[in-house]
């Protein structure tokens, strides 16, 4: 039987870490003045592209009164993440691999920062997901090709930082050429980080900063994880005209970045409220990389430990963890973290976690009904037996959605229109 109010803390843990990083919460306090004379270009993109996009024509519009003539813009968001808005265009696009969608939003953003002028603004508004919903493949390179080179990356085991380094150069939006397109305007780029270690130059493949990575590295990530592309993929980042812009670059003249919303806010969220529970927060890192199943035993082994001491508190962490695919399974590296933490636990008694992305989806087919991630409870593995269920084979499926599934241990928020990557707490009650 599931403990509720165990399930209800974990839940309460979650939704306050989603809140912290939502954008009505940290969007308005920074976004800029309104251009004096030119127009603002508002653009979207990434999984909070809906919300930010609201969140700053309502600022613009009804708090300070612009002029609504003179506003303009796009938002693309995953499908199921957009948010209503009154005059800017509002699309829903592919995630993770890219779609037709997705292409077009990019080209209109990509026009309409080609249109500006010294006297326009334009804003970009970035959160993790741009990278698939702004897709302008490199000229030469077609649709369908960067769609079997995305599932092949997210199949290999590759982290966000090796697979944003060959985005980047198979794109004419991504790797800083947002903002060179964008001269002489200023360009302002708000961002919400979804990426270990905040980078600016990975959140989204980083639009509208400098690219510090090259076509040499892009093709060593291939290599490494033995990706053989399509032909014009190869063609591609073998050409010097897909090197992206660098550090230096006068195309950043005239642009500022600023980040909004980070893991780090998340975690203090949660920690504040394991302190008003009367327990010890222990934060493990909000940026973790590392295969899920290998990261889950570690904490698994450290939760027994604080069991076995006689204490009660709750493993908090972050980052962004991988799954190299094995089996034919659905899942995401939250619920397999969960499967394989329960199965290192092996049933201990007063222990319970959730792992959820805090984007509302983890893995899964790219649809927004999929689950974030799940929990584990100390009569889980219980429960799956009594269902028929092994976890080891589950894991060596990849198949932790359908494991979940049938035990109703899934955490499914649905879209939250946000997304500072992943949320782990493991609640250790002696």
């Amino acid at each position: 039987m599931v403990d509720v109010s165990a399930r209800a803390f974990l839940d309460r843990l979650f939704e306050a870490a989603v809140a912290a990083a939502h954008p009505s919460t940290c969007l308005p306090p920074a976004l800029p003045p309104p251009p004096a004379h030119g127009r603002l270009i508002l653009l979207a993109a990434g999984k909070a592209a809906g919300s930010m996009l609201e969140v700053a024509e309502s600022h613009y519009l009804d708090t300070l009164g612009f002029d609504p003539a003179r506003l303009v813009g796009i938002g693309v968001a995953r499908h199921g993440y957009g948010r209503p808005t009154r005059q800017l265009e509002m699309v829903e696009a592919g995630h993770p691999v890219p779609d037709a969608a997705g292409l077009a939003g990019a080209q209109t953003a990509l026009d309409l920062a080609e249109s500006a002028t010294a006297d326009d603004l334009v804003l970009v508004l970035l959160s993790g997901g741009a990278s698939a919903n702004w897709i302008a493949p490199a000229y030469g390179v077609e649709l369908d090709d960067k769609r079997a080179l995305t599932r092949a990356l997210l199949r290999s085991g590759a982290n966000i930082t090796e697979i944003n380094t060959v985005r980047k150069h198979l794109s004419r939006i991504k790797g800083g050429r947002l903002a060179a397109l964008a001269q002489p305007a200023k360009v302002v780029t708000l961002s919400i980080s979804d990426v270990p270690g905040d980078d600016p130059a990975v959140i989204g493949s980083g639009p509208t900063v400098p690219d510090p990575t090259t076509l040499a590295e892009a093709r060593d990530v291939l290599t490494r994880y033995r990706i053989d592309p399509p032909p014009s993929i190869a063609v591609a980042l073998r050409d010097p005209a897909n090197e992206s812009p660098k550090p230096g670059d006068a195309a950043f003249a005239n642009s500022e970045y600023l980040l909004v919303a980070r893991p780090s806010d998340s975690f203090v969220a949660a920690e504040k409220l394991v302190r008003e529970a009367g327990l010890e927060p222990i934060l493990l890192g909000d940026n973790l990389e590392g295969e899920a199943r290998e990261v889950a035993a570690a904490q698994a082994a450290k939760a027994l430990e604080l069991k076995a001491a006689g204490k009660s508190a709750v493993l908090l962490s972050g980052g962004e963890l991988t799954v190299t695919m094995r089996g034919q399974g659905r899942g995401g590296p939250n619920q397999e973290f969960a499967l394989a933490l329960a199965a290192a636990l092996g049933g201990a008694e007063g222990i319970y976690a959730v792992a959820g992305d805090t984007d509302g989806t983890d893995g899964g087919g790219g649809a927004a009904t999929d689950p974030a991630g799940a929990y584990v409870m100390p009569d889980t593995l219980a429960r799956a037996s009594a269902s028929g269920l092994d976890p080891a084979a589950f894991l060596a499926e990849n198949d932790s959605t359908t494991f979940f599934e049938t035990i109703g241990d899934l955490l499914t928020p649905g879209p939250t229109c946000t997304n500072v990557n992943d949320f782990r707490a493991v609640f250790i009650d002696k």
